[in-house]
């Protein structure tokens, strides 16, 4: 399902950082070699159809890379 970020992502937090990542050879080949971490988040988001609903979403993300692979872990409302 696609979505985008209506907000700023609150209580975030680290799940794991380097050679714990699982994908960590697929994010490397992919987009280069960094500080790779999972993180853990909530806020806001809007879904394709136009409803805002609050979540706890998990991404990859890299200093100098930014944010990649979004995704909705859960509904919180």
């Amino acid at each position: 399902m696609n979505f985008e970020i209506a907000g700023k992502i609150s209580d975030i937090e680290i799940i794991a950082v380097g050679s714990k990542i699982r994908i960590l050879p697929f994010l490397q080949s992919e987009f280069g070699s960094g500080r790779w971490r999972k993180l853990k988040g909530i806020a806001q988001i809007r879904l394709s159809t136009g409803e805002i609903r609050l979540a706890e979403i998990h991404w990859f993300e890299a200093h100098g890379i930014g944010k990649k692979f979004l995704r909705i872990k859960q509904y919180l409302d």
